[in-house]
């Protein structure tokens, strides 16, 4: 039993039930989970036992009912433990692991309560359910069915060791991952060798140094992806390469620091027998089937249709960037350390853009409030009004309610934007509190992003690319908080993982609208807005490296598939040896440009949701970039244009087949054209005409 001193013990009394952090301790977290499974197993066990015969209400709508108090901590559990997290919190999450994923097999596994959910399913014609209903039921039978309840007792068996086993594989990946950040982050002694840097980040550099002990040095720190964002401005080679085999180089045991290969090959085995188990070719198979791709060939088609287009511009690329670095009187071939940093002087020299000139004009509170909110005012008439009553996990979050066009409250939106030791690497969004009619509740929401934190004092400049991620999780962010669903499941971003990302993509575009970026591009001292000529340019360079960009991506999603189609017996020896064979076989062998993340912290898909599922993000762009276009033809930035987007898709969850949602906001299936536009590629490639449910783009 829980402790009624407990804070999860009830709801919070706070407004929206945001979680009481000034009430809440890291001993608080494992008591609640392990009494919110019990609880939730004794409701579940209630609804298999009930002597009345099985209804909609009595089966499907009492269990979106269940596990109340497990769903209120492990919201504010899990986001502390990307975060904000420390040794007690990695304990718990170890402990909790493999117990949840034995909570979840115990009720997908119950007998009893399949019979129920199978009777209804069966008799589903004749039930008259509404659209979100009917398919409340068809998602549940199959997620039955998917957990293994068709299975006999000794192969039910098996999914449960491997489920666990899974979950605390994940875990402990996860848990490198982070360690890995300060293991492999790169100390400088001398700050001539800093020479390209901003005097903003030279003393955030010593800054962290010292915060680790090092007074009188720089530490540069390393992030989620291949690529770091130093390595645009380090003028010094030899630093650079440094800084990129300490990012590249991670994860494989060098010089006796942390190898998650074991846990690579460990987890794909496991993942592939458990397909197998359930009678799938291969992992993909399994994870795919309820997306919209709905097979692998069919997202691996997609991705290979943008091959050549892609290594047509990488290779343009490549060749100015040689050109520079011989200028520079280089005797060398480009290598991954150079590519940042000279495709950065190719776009100060093409585009006469530096990145000095740029930053002032990027501020990270003006940006957040006169171009993020001000944009989702424009377009959704919504208000964001920041409050300092409710407590907070960390002094950087930022609480804002969100007020609807008439003045009524939509919900809370959390704001953390500043990276630190005790937070993963990357950008989210999640939520404290779901959204539904059945529990009445209104979302509350929290946006989490990793950008540099300044020298004490000083502001807060920020990169285009972070100005981008901003409006990109605020469109995670508005999928949530404008969540008009019945029941819980369906709620928010409760949607397949190639849908998902289409809304948050959808709005990095309005960064780039004149409108908007007249409002919000300011230079932080002068107070004046950034020139015409200065924005035409950013505009245009916006095109420049995306065949980079796009090949990096490409390179990450198809080693995703490839580790997900592979048959249990076919597992390789060697990790690096099988990314080499894996990308080769797609013409994306190619040194200078590494995949975004290399197997060994390829985070997305061995620590988090993405498994056989990181194509999402450029089969969500294709409907993003059809999306944008369509409403730039129809008006661009109007409360008609936001709204009839938030009608039709943000406020539905996942109570519509994704691509029904798609097509009744668009009238038609998108097009992959404007997604070429979008990156600045051949537009005369061969593609596939459209994105639909029976096939990909």
């Amino acid at each position: 039993m829980i402790d009624k001193s407990n804070p999860f013990y009830a709801p919070s009394t706070l407004p929206f039930e945001a979680p009481d952090f000034d009430a809440i301790a890291d001993a608080h977290y494992e008591p609640a989970m392990l009494a919110g499974m019990e609880q939730q197993l004794a409701e579940v066990q209630a609804i298999a036992e009930n002597p009345d015969p099985p209804t909609f209400e009595n089966t499907l709508v009492a269990l979106e009912r269940t596990g109340a108090l497990l769903t209120r901590v492990q919201k504010v559990f899990y986001n502390r433990a990307s975060a904000h997290t420390n040794e007690e919190i990695q304990r718990i999450q170890a402990a909790m692991a493999p117990r949840l994923a034995a909570h979840s097999d115990n009720i997908r596994l119950n007998a009893d309560l399949f019979a129920r959910v199978q009777a209804l399913y069966e008799q589903r014609e004749a039930l008259d359910l509404d659209e979100a209903s009917a398919k409340l039921l068809r998602d549940e039978y199959r997620a039955f069915v998917r957990a293994g309840a068709l299975l006999n007792a000794e192969e039910q068996q098996r999914i449960r060791e491997i489920n666990a086993e899974l979950s605390s594989l994940s875990t402990e990946f996860q848990e490198k991952l982070l360690a890995m950040t300060q293991e492999r982050a790169v100390l400088i002694d001398d700050r001539s060798d800093l020479e390209g840097l901003r005097e903003d980040r030279i003393a955030a550099a010593r800054e962290a140094a010292a915060e680790r002990g090092h007074d009188g040095q720089y530490l540069l720190s390393i992030t989620n992806t291949t690529r770091v964002p130093v390595l645009t401005s380090l003028s010094n080679r030899e630093v650079r390469r440094r800084v990129w085999e300490a990012s590249a180089q991670r994860g494989i045991g060098q010089h006796e620091g942390i190898d998650t290969r074991p846990l690579v090959l460990r987890m794909a085995g496991l993942r592939a027998e458990r397909a197998a188990l359930l009678g799938y070719k291969t992992f993909a198979h399994f994870v795919l089937e309820p997306q919209t791709a709905e097979r692998p060939e069919d997202a691996l088609a997609m991705l290979s249709d943008l091959i050549p287009a892609v290594r047509a511009n990488t290779e343009r690329e490549a060749a100015m960037l040689q050109e520079r670095i011989r200028a520079d009187g280089i005797d060398d071939e480009v290598r991954p350390w150079d590519w940042a940093y000279y495709a950065e002087r190719v776009r100060e020299a093409k585009y006469d853009i530096d990145e000095q000139e740029v930053r002032p004009y990027f501020e990270l509170n003006r940006v957040l409030e006169e171009g993020v909110f001000y944009t989702m005012n424009r377009l959704f008439g919504i208000a964001f009004e920041e409050r300092f009553d409710l407590p907070v996990y960390h002094e950087d979050v930022r609480v804002f309610d969100v007020l609807d066009h008439d003045g009524e409250p939509l919900g809370l939106f959390y704001a953390d934007y500043f990276a630190r030791d005790s937070k993963r690497g990357g950008a989210w969004m999640s939520s404290f509190v779901g959204q539904s009619h059945v529990l009445d509740q209104q979302p509350v929401v929290v946006n989490v992003l990793n950008i540099p934190r300044p020298a004490e004092g000083e502001p807060a400049l920020i990169s285009f690319d972070d100005v981008t991620t901003l409006f990109h999780e605020m469109g995670h962010g508005v999928h949530g908080l404008f969540s008009d669903t019945r029941y819980p499941s369906q709620a928010m971003t409760s949607v397949p993982r190639d849908f998902v990302e289409f809304p948050s993509t959808f709005e990095e575009d309005w960064a780039l609208h004149p409108e908007a970026l007249a409002n919000y591009a300011i230079h932080h001292e002068t107070g004046k807005r950034i020139p015409d000529d200065l924005l035409e340019r950013i505009i245009a360079a916006r095109d420049f490296n995306q065949g980079f960009e796009t090949q990096e991506y490409l390179a990450a999603a198809l080693l995703d598939l490839a580790w997900h189609t592979l048959a249990p017996d076919a597992l390789p020896e060697d990790v690096l040896g099988f990314e080499r064979e894996a990308l080769a076989a797609h013409g994306l062998d190619y040194a200078p440009v590494p995949p975004r993340y290399k197997s060994p912290y390829f985070a997305h898909i061995f620590a988090g949701g993405y498994a056989a599922n990181y194509y999402a993000y450029i089969w969500s762009e294709v409907l993003a970039a059809d999306a944008f276009a369509y409403l730039a033809e129809e008006g661009g930035l109007t409360r008609e244009n936001g709204e009839r987007f938030r009608a039709a898709v943000l406020s539905r969850g996942g109570s519509r087949e994704a691509m029904d949602l798609y097509q009744r906001f668009r009238g038609q299936e998108p097009a992959v054209a404007p997604l070429l536009r979008r990156r600045g590629l051949d537009t005369s490639v061969s593609a596939r005409p459209t994105a639909s449910g029976h096939g990909g783009p």
